[in-house]
C-alpha cells in the first residue's frame, strides 16, 4: 500500500472530520508528492495546517457545494477521497434540503470536478444507513453511492475510476455513541440506551481509514466496498465502558445505571451493510465484501477480479443481528487493545483517561 500512495497527489475532502484526519495521518506516513486538504471547518483546518506545516500538505477552506472551488483543487490530482457529509439522522430530518445540497449535489459536483480534471480515482465514503434507508440521511447516502457508480457508465472517454466504501459504526467518531456514553459516565450516569435489542457493526477510526485506502488500491469502477467487522450489542458496550471508566472518574461500576429510552424515529435495531438484493452480485474477499454494479450491461468491459478472493457466491446479506456479537470480555479487550476510550478522551476532553 505504501508503494502505491508514494509520490501521488491526493485531494481529501472533509479532511477535518474524524475519519478524514486519520486518512491524512496514514497517507502522510506513506510519503506523497502532495496532499491537498479541504473542509469548511475553519478552526480544525487551521490546526491541520499547523500540524502538517512544511510537509507538502496544503490546507484550503471550501465546501462541496462550490463546484468551481472543487475543480480548481482537483487540477493535477491523482486521487480524490471524499469523506465530507451531513451524517446526523435527526438533524437531517429537520434540514432535508440542506442534506440534498451537500450529500447529493455535493457528490455530483465532485464527480464533475474529477471528470473535468481527469483525476485517476475518486472514492466516496458511504454509510450502513444507505442500505434499505429509513431516513433522509440514509437516502442521501444511497443516492451518493448510485451517482458514483453511474459515473463509471457515463464517463465516455474519461479514465476516472469511481467507487464507494460503506462504514459501520466508527467507534470514537463524532457520530458514535461512545463519546455520549463517556460523557454520561463522567457525570455519574445514567447511561441512556435506546433499545436493549440493538446491535451494531463496530470498527476503529484506524480501521475505517485503512478500508478507504485499501479500497482505492483495488477498485475497478462502480463497486461498493464493505469491510468485515465485529458486532457489538449496545447494552454490552455500555456495560464495558462503565466497567472501564467508572473507577477512573471516581465511581463504582454499580453506581452507574443504564436506562432504556426507546429507539429514535428512523433508527433501526440492527445495522445492514449489504442487502438481500445485493447478495447475488457481491464477492467475498479476505477482509471485505465487494458489491458490484447492478446494471453491468451499460458499463465498459470491467473485470471484477480481486486478490484474496474467498468466494464469488455470497449466501446471505450482511446484517448485524445475523452475526455473532462480541461477548462482554471480548468487547472490553477490543476497547483496551485499540485504545478507543483514550482516544475519545484526548479528542473530546483534551487529556488521557
Amino acid at each position: 500500500m505504501k508503494k502505491f500512495y508514494k509520490e501521488k497527489k491526493i485531494l481529501i475532502i472533509g479532511a477535518a472530520g474524524t475519519v478524514g484526519r486519520e486518512i491524512v495521518r496514514q497517507i502522510d506516513s506513506f510519503g506523497h508528492a502532495e496532499l491537498r486538504l479541504v473542509d469548511n471547518n475553519e478552526s480544525e483546518m487551521f490546526f491541520l495546517m499547523e500540524e502538517y506545516r512544511n510537509k507538502n500538505v496544503f490546507c484550503f477552506l471550501g465546501d462541496v457545494r462550490d463546484r468551481d472551488k472543487l475543480e480548481k483543487l482537483s487540477k493535477d490530482i491523482d486521487i480524490i477521497i471524499h469523506t465530507a457529509a451531513f451524517k446526523h439522522v435527526i438533524l437531517s430530518e429537520y434540514n432535508p434540503f440542506d442534506v440534498v445540497q451537500t450529500n447529493i449535489i455535493g457528490v455530483e459536483n465532485i464527480i464533475r470536478a474529477a471528470t473535468a480534471c481527469k483525476v485517476k480515482q475518486l472514492l466516496f465514503t458511504s454509510s450502513d444507513k444507505a442500505v434499505n434507508p429509513t431516513n433522509v440521511m440514509g437516502t442521501s447516502k444511497l443516492m451518493g453511492e448510485r451517482l458514483i457508480t453511474a459515473a463509471n457508465a457515463v464517463k465516455k472517454d474519461g479514465k476516472t475510476i469511481f467507487s464507494s466504501t460503506r462504514f459501520g459504526n466508527v467507534l470514537g467518531s463524532r457520530g458514535s455513541v461512545v463519546p455520549l456514553f463517556m460523557k454520561q459516565i463522567r457525570e455519574g450516569g445514567p447511561v441512556t440506551i435506546t433499545d436493549k435489542r440493538m446491535t451494531r457493526f463496530v470498527m476503529t477510526i484506524e480501521e475505517a481509514a485503512r478500508l478507504v485506502l485499501q479500497s482505492v488500491l483495488i477498485s475497478k469502477g462502480g463497486e461498493v466496498f464493505v469491510t468485515k467487522m465485529p458486532v457489538a450489542r449496545i447494552p454490552d458496550l455500555a456495560e464495558a465502558m462503565i466497567k472501564l471508566l467508572a473507577p477512573r472518574y471516581g465511581y463504582k461500576s454499580s453506581d452507574i445505571k443504564t436506562v432504556g429510552i426507546g429507539a429514535k424515529p428512523g433508527e433501526k435495531l440492527y445495522e445492514e451493510l449489504m442487502s438481500d438484493e445485493e447478495v447475488h452480485r457481491s464477492l467475498e474477499l479476505r477482509d471485505m465484501f465487494v458489491v458490484t454494479p447492478a446494471f453491468k450491461s451499460i458499463y465498459q468491459s470491467i473485470q471484477y477480479e480481486y486478490p484474496d478472493t474467498v468466494s464469488t457466491q455470497i449466501q446471505k446479506s450482511y446484517v448485524s443481528e445475523n452475526e455473532k456479537p462480541l461477548n462482554k470480555d471480548e468487547l472490553e479487550r477490543y476497547l483496551i487493545e485499540n485504545r478507543v476510550l483514550e482516544k475519545v478522551e484526548e479528542s473530546f476532553y483534551g487529556g488521557a483517561v
